[in-house]
């Protein structure tokens, strides 16, 4: 059973009753959708649009990427039929967009270049009569969905959140909610009746692999710069050690210092602490390439601290680390090493069981680091069957160019279309792009953020069955970050509960109290029409 609406192509698009259901909630107040990825946000999207298109006005469909703007611009124009869809990106000319703006319904475009023709007063918000914000994770702090939600308020149009997680917290979905003008929740998951039948399953494991004794040694040698740096801080009195020395801790630290010297207050050991705080995060980072990435991860990042100690610009904390005897040991170890990260031989053999089993597979690995991405993909490149394309961000580094948008668009395409079976991406793959109907995804890490985890689970088990396989290296950060996005989401999950809960409570009160100010009808006794 297909949907039916004068505005929506005929035959397009399956009937869903818990995408009409969220739709029509989306319709009566601004909403924020979370449901999981794979789940269709923008069929929910589309709905909503055929239907205040056909009260007249325009839509505005915000998303924070170049290529997820694409992507939403083909499904709008491939399914809306009688209404005109443009795309308002950086690349189009300031006045070619204010021609575009007048003369289109459908505006799907990047928020910045929305708040800029804002403020320039190119363009008004006065015709437009639904804003849509993807990804409404997004939408705190300076980020340019919050200024467009200011200028949207008072207009008497709808608003619409789509998110696969807004966030752990209260006080984040909260501020999300506030900040775009949202004053419900609609909250589905797998488990819900309405979405059950719709749901191919989805098969996780989580793959424990043991670090090598001679990686571990690395590994000690390294904590051992780090734990001195540590110490030193606490022999400051700027930590304690009853807590634990995490990354987070360090930053903490770091920005407490600073902004003590910007309030003008005078100390000397500030800076030599900042200096050991630098050198301590350096040094953690190295930890994580050896514990959880590999060896070629360390390589490169020590290649880096070399070059940049080398350097006359270079930082006084790298230099430090490169001249101490720990450093000296570590680089003498390394060069007899000639091995890598376990996790390596368990993506290759994962992945090459996937393609012999099931040859027309799609497989798509996550990896956390660039080098690791580009190290993997050289792995994988050599299994029999497998064809592989990585799909990594903008930013060029190290000599190595990063892919533009629009060659984004174009790996994903071919990935699609089956010239590589296999794709390798960094965090770019992870937020809202149509990556195709994956059967096998692999986490390289586990990433502790539950938006990231979500999102990433997301690519496969749309439309078959698909796996997830998560890479853990025991004994190290990834079993904290593992942890850390499971708790993450089951408080994400109770904490919408609990905010739908209120709002509804709310929202029923007023509604009572609107009830009783209205005149009784006639013949009715108002007592008793109440009581």
């Amino acid at each position: 059973m297909f949907v039916k609406h004068p505005l929506i192509r005929p035959d397009s698009i399956e009937e869903r009753d818990y995408q009409r259901a969220l739709a029509d909630t989306c319709l009566r107040s601004s909403t924020l959708v979370v449901v999981p990825t794979g789940m269709g946000k923008t069929v929910v999207a589309l709905l909503v649009i055929a239907d205040v298109l056909s009260r007249g006005g325009k839509v505005l469909f915000l998303a924070p990427t170049k290529p997820l703007v694409e992507q939403h611009a083909r499904f709008l124009r491939e399914h809306v039929v009688d209404r005109s869809v443009t795309v308002l990106t950086g690349a189009v000319a300031p006045e070619e967009r204010e021609v575009e703006w007048i003369q289109n319904d459908i505006i799907v475009s990047t928020p910045q270049v929305v708040a800029n023709d804002l403020r320039n007063e190119r363009i008004s918000l006065r015709d437009v009569r639904l804003i849509i914000f993807d990804e409404a994770h997004r939408g705190v702090g300076s980020y340019a969905y919050v200024p467009i939600a200011d200028e949207y308020r008072g207009m008497k149009g709808l608003t619409m959140g789509m998110t696969a997680s807004p966030g752990s917290s209260m006080a984040k979905i909260k501020e999300v909610c506030g900040n775009l003008g949202l004053e419900n929740i609609e909250v589905r998951s797998e488990s819900d009746p309405d979405v059950a039948k719709y749901i191919h399953d989805i098969h996780m494991d989580w793959v424990e692999v043991e670090i090598p004794p001679e990686m571990r040694r690395l590994s000690d040698i390294l904590r051992k710069l780090f734990d001195r740096y540590v110490r030193t801080l606490i022999e400051m009195k700027l930590m304690t050690s009853a807590r634990p020395a995490s990354r987070r801790y360090l930053l903490e630290v770091q920005a407490a210092i600073q902004a003590k010297l910007r309030s003008g207050e005078k100390n000397g050991s500030y800076y030599r602490a900042l200096s050991l705080i630098a050198m301590a995060i350096k040094v953690d980072h190295a930890m994580e390439m050896v514990e959880t990435q590999g060896l070629t991860a360390l390589r490169n990042y020590i290649e880096k601290l070399k070059e940049d100690a080398a350097s006359e610009e270079g930082s006084k904390a790298s230099r430090a680390i490169v001249s101490s005897e720990e450093f000296e040991r570590l680089e003498q170890m390394m060069d007899s090493l000639q091995m890598e990260h376990p996790k390596i031989s368990r993506v290759m053999g994962i992945v090459s069981h996937q393609i012999n089993e099931k040859p027309d597979s799609r497989v798509l690995v996550f990896t956390q680091y660039r080098d690791t991405c580009d190290m993997v993909a050289n792995y994988l490149s050599r299994v029999d069957g497998v064809s592989v394309t990585k799909l990594i961000g903008q930013s060029g580094r190290c000599g190595e160019k990063g892919l533009r948008q629009k060659e984004q668009i174009g790996v994903l395409q071919r990935f699609r279309e089956g010239e590589f079976n296999t794709l390798v991406a960094t965090s770019v793959g992870e937020e809202g792009l149509d990556v195709a109907n994956t059967d096998l995804v692999i986490f390289y890490e586990p990433v502790p953020s539950e938006i990231r985890s979500i999102q990433r689970r997301g690519r496969t088990g749309r439309s078959r069955a698909g796996r997830v396989v998560v890479l853990v290296t025991a004994g190290t950060r990834d079993e904290a970050s593992l942890n850390a996005s499971e708790k993450k989401e089951r408080e994400m999950r109770k904490r919408l509960r609990s905010l739908k809960q209120q709002w509804d409570k709310e929202s029923a009160k007023v509604k009572r109290s609107e009830e009783k100010r209205q005149p009784p009808r006639k013949g009715q006794n108002a007592l008793t029409d109440f009581a």
